[in-house]
């Protein structure tokens, strides 16, 4: 049976149509498992061969995983959302209560979307606690921690402008205050608020801008940002620090 298997899979790959989706043949030894990892869009983010330590659970606690799957929920759920709202005044707060009491499963969709946020912010902090706690800012891993704080201010960034789309008292208020604090930055506050709120006031030039970043400018500087950050940990030798001691036990 495995026999006559591997013979049918041999006949496909003999195919014109497989030859030219495929390049490659089957990746039997090192050397062609590495070229179908490295000509690959998407498995070249992944080694050929990886360290046992970095398997362990204690390396991440898989945090990372964790933080990027919670992610692609946002993702998912917050294109679902979109078809149900404005970003306009005061159509969203219809929006929004439309979703709890019109929308079937409105109430479970943003509910979903809401805690997945909030779980990804207490994740993306515990996995920077931890990366940090394990000396993962060293050497050759200094770059990647860079894009890793990058990748926790975006993601503040987009729980604080997701705050102010249902347009309700509390998204009001929170964004006033929030606005108020970086007008007491010295020199450029004033300047900044401005351009964060389109205005003076949180009006509906705020809705839309926050509304443009939290759906779009924030969501694709995270995607850039998360693939450069999973290249690089493969890229920098795997998730633990490499040292003289960790040679030894190899």
């Amino acid at each position: 049976m495995a026999t006559s298997f591997n013979q049918a899979v041999d006949r496909l790959r003999g195919t014109r149509v497989w030859k030219s989706i495929f390049r490659r043949g089957p990746a039997r030894t090192n050397r062609t498992r590495s070229l179908a990892v490295f000509g690959n869009l998407f498995l070249h983010w992944l080694p050929v061969k990886v360290r046992e330590q970095s398997l362990r659970v204690r390396a991440s606690y898989y945090l990372g995983s964790i933080s990027f799957l919670l992610f692609v929920v946002l993702l998912l759920t917050g294109v679902l959302l979109m078809f149900y709202y404005h970003p306009a005044v005061p159509q969203a707060y219809r929006d929004m209560k439309d979703l709890r009491f019109v929308v079937s499963n409105g109430v479970f969709l943003r509910n979903v979307h809401r805690l997945a946020a909030q779980v990804m912010v207490f994740a993306v902090f515990w996995h920077m606690f931890h990366v940090f706690y394990r000396g993962g800012y060293k050497p050759p891993h200094e770059f990647n921690w860079i894009v890793g704080v990058f990748l926790l201010i975006v993601t503040l960034f987009l729980s604080y402008t997701g705050y102010l789309l249902p347009w309700d008292q509390l998204a009001f208020w929170a964004i006033t205050v929030g606005t108020n604090i970086i007008s007491a930055m010295p020199l450029i506050g004033t300047r900044v608020r401005f351009l964060a709120l389109g205005g003076n006031l949180v009006g509906e030039n705020a809705l839309l801008r926050f509304y443009v970043l939290h759906c779009v400018v924030l969501p694709l500087t995270a995607v850039v940002l998360i693939a450069v950050h999973f290249w690089r940990v493969q890229k920098d030798g795997g998730l633990t620090v490499r040292t003289e001691k960790n040679d030894r036990q190899e």
